[in-house]
């Protein structure tokens, strides 16, 4: 992408977050701490939805959070780990078999045991896994060892076991619409955590950032990233 599309071609500040995050992509440094900093899924996040309303109260109910990539999964599931004070374990469906889900579930039940403290389970991908690893959360959750947190871009109606479903609270995320990507790039280009201001996004590579984007909000923090850094290089080859 040429630098024209960029105003500035000024390398952007290094973001305020922890030591962690310092080299970490624009769309983790940007990821929201809040339910309030949270673009789009309103009709989950307003005050009297249900997302809000489980906040309030710990969780403690488990979730299956279905829709598009790029529309907050991972962040609200973050959220609501948060938000019960609960260690909170991350597994990918891609990579995870029965053996791992045994595992997690066998450190929850003993952390609870033990020190009282509850565990949020967050499973990325979970219509990836097979109907016998879906199978093993069972006992978990059912005994309350853990708060299952789900997160699939497939119906669950047809990608979850009937149990598993039946025992967990769906909310259905929606693809982001331009107002809310528009949000989302703005906050980017001006928040220290991101692009501080440093460059400025002109309406052409705007409109085109977010018809490529199609409502992903990780693939435009993503693509706005990498058109900078290509802005960047160019401008340094044009000096030399």
């Amino acid at each position: 992408m040429p630098d024209t599309l960029f105003a500035s071609d000024e390398p952007p500040a290094q973001p305020s977050n922890p030591t962690d995050l310092l080299h970490a992509p624009l769309a983790a440094r940007l990821r929201p701490a809040t339910l309030e900093q949270v673009v789009g899924q309103e009709h989950l996040t307003r005050r009297d939805g249900p997302l809000a309303r489980l906040l309030e109260r710990g969780s403690g109910a488990s979730v299956v959070l279905y829709g598009p990539p790029g529309t907050g999964k991972t962040t609200l599931a973050t959220l609501i780990g948060r938000s019960s004070d609960a260690h909170m374990t991350e597994l990918s469906a891609v990579n995870a078999g029965v053996a791992q889900v045994r595992n997690a579930i066998a450190e929850a039940r003993d952390r609870l045991r033990r020190h009282g403290t509850p565990t949020v389970l967050f499973i990325d991908e979970v219509h990836r896994f097979s109907r016998t690893q879906q199978d093993a959360l069972l006992p978990a959750v059912e005994n309350g060892w853990v708060t299952l947190v789900a997160a699939t871009t497939e119906n669950p109606s047809y990608s979850l076991v009937s149990p598993l479903l039946s025992r967990s609270l769906v909310l259905e995320l929606y693809a982001l619409t331009d107002k809310e990507l528009t949000a989302l790039i703005e906050r980017a280009l001006i928040s220290p955590d991101g692009l501080d201001g440093r460059v400025e996004l002109e309406d052409e590579a705007a409109g085109h950032l977010l018809r490529v984007s199609a409502g992903d909000g990780r693939r435009a923090l993503t693509l706005l990233e990498a058109a900078v850094g290509a802005a960047q290089a160019a401008g340094r080859h044009g000096r030399d």
